[in-house]
């Protein structure tokens, strides 16, 4: 009988009750896989409650070097974003195959997120994304990323960097087998129906009967908050009751200048009374109440090049729950929603045409959004999004042999 394949999973960020983004991901590919017969070793810098029952959870900090060796030894396949060289070069120099994930472009982030610090700052953050990307070019077997619009960018950095080779070429015309789409997912199966309101539970404050747009991400800098806020004000005053909540308003992660620009934004438009900031992580295993008491979902941000790569994972979130969303053009989600009428898309910046999108939205009811939801959800189911990852974890040792630039 062919052993278990062992796979050690390098979360960069917390695990347990309240999660960012990497937290999440690695928890929800941590289960899929664990259903599907590997055994699954989860690292992080913070373990709350074991995550899921039969995955051995780790707290594991990026400085313990011993520690990593001791998590990859006797492990086939290691899972990590791009971190820093003392990592890279462990993972080169273990013996497992290297699936490097690249599903959030952090070197674009980072233009946004230290814009308007000084340029030495800003130089420093950059050029250090940019290395650790390179590096993980360098020393990845397999790429995951969000997109096919990602896929693009990323295979012209690896043809950049001389990992598209014509044996390789030979091998696999489509390129799947070194870089393949593996997006954020949502649970198989759906949530509970809610048994409380959750949100006017917090702020008791907001009428039973007046509808609540939910902001059910965090607060970025790359992120636009203050257009949602002028277009909620605008909903407003053609008369029709709304409330915005804004379901992550944490100072956590450098989201501090972005939620002083929110609040601003609320007093220069008077919607001290209709905007609430929940000042705290949400649950992860709460978040489906609050979806349920939402008429919808509004998501914004500017035009820049973060956008054209992002993967608004949050926005899944609404698909599973079937809650509608209202967001701005530019990144691939935004196109699905268009194009499969899950919502209502507008152009980045325009108050008038967001509000119209709000008051449609509002106007039409959830159920009539329902079955598109439904569909589309099916499609980001995690079982079936890592699909690509499970194939390479169950690839033939003997497709291992690196094709790395740089020896292990």
């Amino acid at each position: 009988m062919t052993r278990a394949r062992r796979v050690v999973l390098l979360c960069p960020d917390p695990v347990g009750e309240r999660m960012r983004g990497l937290g999440i991901r690695y928890t929800e590919i941590a289960r899929a896989l664990r259903d599907g017969g590997v055994h699954v070793t989860l690292a992080a810098p913070a373990v709350g409650e074991t995550p899921e029952p039969d995955v051995v959870a780790h707290e594991w900090r990026i400085d313990e070097i011993r520690a990593l060796r001791a998590l990859l030894h006797g492990s086939d396949v290691v899972l990590a974003p791009p971190a820093a060289p003392h990592v890279m070069r462990e993972l080169r120099r273990s013996a497992a195959c290297v699936a490097i994930d690249l599903y959030d472009p952090a070197a674009l982030e980072v233009l946004e997120h230290h814009a308007g610090r000084s340029r030495a700052l800003r130089a420093l953050h950059s050029t250090t994304a940019d290395d650790q990307l390179a590096d993980a070019l360098a020393t990845g077997d397999f790429f995951a990323c969000a997109t096919e619009r990602q896929r693009d960018l990323w295979i012209g950095a690896l043809l950049a960097r001389g990992r598209i080779t014509p044996g390789l070429y030979d091998r696999d015309p489509t390129l799947r087998e070194l870089i393949d789409i593996v997006p954020f997912g949502v649970p198989a199966a759906a949530p509970s129906p809610a048994v409380a309101d959750p949100i006017r539970a917090r702020f008791p404050q907001i009428p039973g009967d007046e509808p609540i747009l939910l902001w059910n991400g965090g607060l970025w800098r790359w992120l636009d908050a203050p257009t949602a806020i002028r277009a909620v004000a605008r909903v407003r005053e053609r008369g029709r009751p709304l409330h915005l909540v804004f379901m992550g308003a944490s100072v956590a992660g450098g989201a501090g200048v972005a939620l002083g620009q929110a609040r601003a934004a609320v007093s220069e438009a008077g919607l001290g009374d209709v905007a609430h900031f929940n000042d705290r992580w949400v649950p992860y295993t709460d978040r489906a109440g609050w979806l349920q008491a939402s008429a919808a979902v509004i998501s914004t941000h500017r035009d820049h090049l973060e956008t054209r790569y992002a993967f608004r994972t949050r926005l899944l979130d609404c698909l599973w729950a079937g809650v509608p969303a209202v967001v701005t053009a530019g990144d691939e989600l935004a196109t699905r929603i268009a194009r499969d009428d899950l919502g209502a898309v507008a152009q980045p910046g325009d108050v008038e045409g967001l509000a119209d999108g709000i008051e449609r939205v509002l106007g039409r009811g959830r159920d009539a959004y329902a079955p598109a939801l439904r569909a589309a959800a099916r499609e980001y189911e995690w079982p079936r999004v890592i699909v690509p990852l499970r194939a390479f974890i169950d690839r033939d040792a003997g497709l291992a042999a690196r094709s790395r630039a740089t020896p292990c």
